[in-house]
């Protein structure tokens, strides 16, 4: 509380918040308080003359039991980019302007944006608050409802399992940078073993030549022996992949070239977190940045090439009559869900570390806003790209183009490289290594994640050794992936190890945090860290949208179930029991923990202990002491009188305070 003196000479007090902290890492102080009790209330110096009392005491304390002091960011900043480098992936550049395509084009943006606005932008700052506001990491953060702590483990399960084959992609897009060094490049011209099918890839002036390369896109044979086949695929396919006909024939052993770009990327991630944030932060100017740089290039040079503007046309038209579709909506629910990382943990990680009161507000809407701005920008680029790969190849209808699927990155993108005829080794390298930044930023997060919460277990496990156990597991599991049949094994996991957990386990948390410890409370624990009120907007979303949209989604999902295949082959039965098996793992961590919450619980008698294991632990807040003890005794005077009411009542308090 500061007191100031108008310009009539009266007295007025404002008051701001003290312990926010700006990008300049500095804090002006650690407490706030949360509403008008002025036995709370101190002057800013005393408060922190207090607190630093208090912190070297928990220092010294912590340093005495050889527990380190958490991390903290260097910078706010670095929070920032962290979380740009880990939203703004690859699922912007290579899965949204197809996703777009195939559900409407242009009309696509409306359920999109509406979706961001109730789902997507909602959670990210909800799972930015927790974080920031309790200190601990995906797993530790459910002491706010103990008999919950499965969502979180269950999580860290899935974000583990996505870590590993996320490396794998990583290691193919090496691949193909080393690859792009060479003149001519290797996808662009078929070889003598791939048989008489194959067609190049490579620009030519035969029109027969270009007619069959669209045959080889879009095939009308029913015979797939008798199909055309574009270099580009079979180079992928047979070179990259050495991949088998069915997944029957085994998956076969690694592919020595990709176990070395396996490596460099677990090394790059290792190298990157082994100090925690003292060193990803500092990484993360260029993992963030540094894919901007190589996009501008290459939408600056798409937009110049003759048929490029077709192509971006063709990416923003609308097509209204498709806007009704509910699997339209779907696809912008799973979008908006997997392109911002919502509901994985790793935001709650990343947040984590802030200083208490940094303003987590203002950098949800950054990112929230650049992640929809990035994936308009990669449209822009790639169809700038494909409207002039179809003029050269003198066709209108630029959807036939290209392939979309699972192979896109490698099949389709480096087809329409191989087709420019000025320096296509330059578009090469800059594509490939703008994917292999993305890759490893959108990793590290995953797998800091996992890091995070092992430490949050066990403090004196060092965060060296924690990051190159992790790291070594990871890739000795990543060898799968990158065996003849690792794509089968890959759409296996990515279907039953992400998709089928993410969806349970994400509605599980908004309801754990927004009904059971109570959208109330958490808007009163945001006013008591960045010193502002929490709007209807917010309330409405945390409430009722968010949760229902996204029950909505899972019925729709489970309503609509049909078996993965992968090249249009089913998979054997072998191979779904161990998918539901990676999936029921992961959900059943919820009723597990629940039933542990419940037999720890220090209540006597049973609807004791169930009561117990639903409320908050009594360490739950700061992780300051002071602060922990001021906030408990300005929750318990706010929340005092939501007690006594009845059922609707109650709801009432719950969603508008």
């Amino acid at each position: 509380m500061k007191t100031t003196t108008d310009r009539a000479g009266n007295m007025k007090s404002t008051q701001q918040n003290a312990a926010f902290v700006g990008d300049d890492g500095q804090s002006n102080a650690s407490t706030l308080p949360m509403s008008s009790l002025p036995s709370q209330q101190q002057p800013d110096s005393d408060v922190s003359q207090e607190l630093g009392k208090v912190n070297g005491a928990a220092t010294d304390a912590g340093a005495g039991a050889g527990r380190e002091e958490r991390d903290t960011w260097g910078k706010g900043v670095e929070f920032l980019m962290s979380c740009i480098a880990m939203s703004v992936g690859l699922g912007n550049v290579w899965r949204f302007p197809f996703t777009a395509l195939d559900n409407g084009g242009g009309a696509f943006l409306i359920p999109y944006l509406i979706v961001l606005f109730l789902i997507g932008k909602p959670i990210y700052y909800l799972e930015m608050v927790i974080g920031q506001f309790s200190s601990r990491g995906s797993v530790k953060v459910f002491d706010l409802c103990p008999a919950m702590k499965g969502v979180g483990v269950g999580q860290g399960f899935q974000v583990f399992m996505l870590a590993t084959y996320y490396a794998s992609l990583v290691a193919i897009f090496c691949r193909y940078f080393v690859d792009s060094f060479h003149s001519p490049l290797p996808w662009a011209t078929c070889r003598a073993e791939w048989g008489e099918n194959c067609i190049d890839s490579s620009p030519t002036a035969s029109a027969s030549t270009a007619n069959n390369w669209m045959g080889a896109l879009n095939p009308t044979q029913t015979n797939d022996s008798d199909r055309l086949i574009s270099s580009s695929e079979l180079y992928y396919v047979k070179e990259v992949l050495r991949e088998k006909e069915q997944i029957a024939d085994g998956i076969g052993l690694p592919n020595w070239e990709l176990v070395v770009g396996l490596f460099v990327a677990w090394a790059s991630i290792f190298l990157i977190i082994r100090r925690g944030v003292k060193s990803s932060g500092k990484a993360s100017y260029f993992l963030a940045l540094f894919p901007y740089v190589i996009m501008g290039v290459l939408l600056v040079r798409a937009v110049t090439l003759p048929g490029s503007l077709n192509g971006i046309y063709y990416f923003i038209k609308p097509n209204w009559g498709k806007i009704l579709d509910p699997k339209v909506w779907y696809a912008a629910v799973t979008q908006c869900f997997y392109s911002l990382s919502v509901c994985f943990g790793n935001i709650i990680m990343y947040a984590s570390f802030n200083k208490f009161g940094h303003n987590v507000h203002r950098d949800a809407t950054i990112v929230t806003a650049l992640d929809t701005a990035t994936s308009l920008l990669a449209g822009f680029t790639i169809f700038g790209i494909l409207g002039h790969l179809a003029h050269e190849i003198g066709t209108d209808d630029i959807g036939k183009v290209v392939k979309g699927g699972a192979g896109l990155a490698f099949i389709s993108y480096p087809d329409a490289i191989a087709k420019f005829k000025q320096l296509p080794q330059i578009f090469s390298v800059l594509f490939f290594l703008m994917l292999f930044v993305l890759g490893i930023g959108s990793n590290i997060a995953m797998t800091s994640c996992t890091v995070t919460a092992i430490r949050d277990r066990f403090p004196n496990f060092k965060q060296w050794q924690c990051s190159l156990l992790i790291a070594v597991l990871s890739f000795s599991i990543g060898l799968i992936y990158i065996t003849p049949g690792g794509q089968y094994m890959l759409t296996l996991v990515d279907f039953f190890g992400a998709s089928m957990i993410a969806l349970v386990l994400g509605i599980a948390e908004l309801y754990t945090i927004g009904w059971i410890y109570g959208t109330d409370r958490l808007c009163k624990d945001i006013e008591f860290m960045l010193g502002r009120k929490v709007g209807l907007y917010w309330r409405l979303c945390w409430g009722v949208f968010t949760p229902l949209i996204m029950t909505i989604i899972l019925i729709y999902f489970y309503a609509t179930y049909e078996p993965i295949t992968y090249n249009d082959q089913l998979f054997p039965t072998w191979a779904y029991g161990i998918g539901w098996a990676i999936t029921a793992f992961g959900i059943m961590q919820l009723p597990l923990w629940m039933f542990v919450a419940i037999v720890r619980d220090p209540g006597v008698t049973l609807s004791e202990k169930i009561r117990g294991a639903f409320r908050p632990k009594k360490n739950w807040g700061p992780s300051d002491p002071l602060l922990r003890e001021q906030y408990n005794k300005q929750i318990e005077h706010e929340l005092m009188p939501k007690r006594g009411k009845g059922f609707w009542s109650s709801i009432k308090q719950n969603i508008f305070g």
